[in-house]
């Protein structure tokens, strides 16, 4: 792909865009809050996204994604084997579906985006499989969100959360964790630069590739969001032009974070916490500039 071939710029911001950034990223974190307490059975997506507009709205946010090139929800909310850009409507959520909910919010021109996954009905509801992958798919997330630091190598995210997923299918299948016999991450969607548009460069590959990538700034925003399966890589997508599906059935997971790379740590605009506890466990330094 010719994002290998080039090397984009990352766009960095000064301390007051972080800031009025983060105001959009605790919209996201507050509304996937909601969405995550609402997800119940007997609920349907379109229910979900509805409560979602209106509390990014009662915030003072504009949805993201309501609109976005044709696009007819406040949220994407993605059911088992749906791995991203579900349309919320109809669909009655059951206990113990694996939903992913990703979520995206703009304050004053600035974006936030962040996604989750979760079993419906709680953690008792899950199959061994999925609470696996549930889990190793979010400690990927954190993998990679940890190798950013400014003058780092931009694909060293890919390396982290690649290196991540291994590591946890090998724990998985040593201990003979029911249904995990292979994990894919997808590799024709990635995470990407944010800030006064939802999508800008760069790419984030969620995987190593040879390349080195651009140089991350100090004051760089970025959108990291692995997207892993219970099986193949290979996706299609839906007769509605959207919801990506994978081609073997099997199920996926979506974590997402936006981080902001500052010269002292990292601040996840996303996070409620701006990713103190998450930082502390991959060992990376946390630098708020304001809460």
């Amino acid at each position: 792909m010719s994002i290998f071939r080039r090397r984009p710029r990352i766009e960095a911001k000064s301390p007051d865009e972080l800031v009025a950034m983060r105001r959009a990223g605790l919209v996201v974190a507050r509304t996937l809050s909601l969405a995550r307490e609402r997800a119940v059975a007997g609920v349907t997506t379109g229910e979900l996204d509805a409560e979602a507009e209106e509390a990014i709205r009662g915030s003072g946010a504009v949805p993201s994604f309501l609109g976005y090139h044709g696009f007819t929800g406040s949220l994407c909310i993605s059911v088992n084997d749906e791995v991203v850009h579900g349309i919320p409507g109809g669909r009655v959520l059951e206990d113990g579906d694996l939903v992913s909910i990703d979520c995206g919010a703009i304050v004053e021109g600035w974006h936030g985006d962040a996604a989750l996954s979760l079993v419906v009905g709680g953690r008792q509801q899950g199959s061994p499989a999925d609470l696996a992958l549930m889990d190793d798919t979010e400690a990927s997330l954190w993998a990679g969100i940890a190798a950013l630091r400014p003058g780092g190598r931009l694909f060293a995210v890919g390396d982290a959360v690649e290196s991540s997923v291994d590591a946890a299918l090998e724990r998985r299948v040593k201990d003979a964790v029911p249904g995990v016999e292979a994990y894919g991450i997808l590799e024709d969607y990635t995470g990407h630069g944010i800030g006064r548009e939802m999508h800008m460069d760069p790419h984030v590959p969620n995987y190593g590739v040879s390349a080195a990538g651009p140089t991350v700034p100090s004051g760089a925003t970025l959108a990291i969001e692995p997207m892993v399966t219970l099986g193949s890589i290979e996706t299609r997508t839906l007769d509605d032009d959207w919801t990506v599906v994978t081609s073997d059935g099997s199920r996926a997971a979506h974590w997402e974070h936006t981080v902001a790379v500052t010269d002292d740590g990292l601040w996840v605009l996303t996070a409620a916490d701006g990713g103190a506890a998450g930082l502390e466990r991959v060992g990376a330094a946390f630098a708020p500039l304001s809460d």
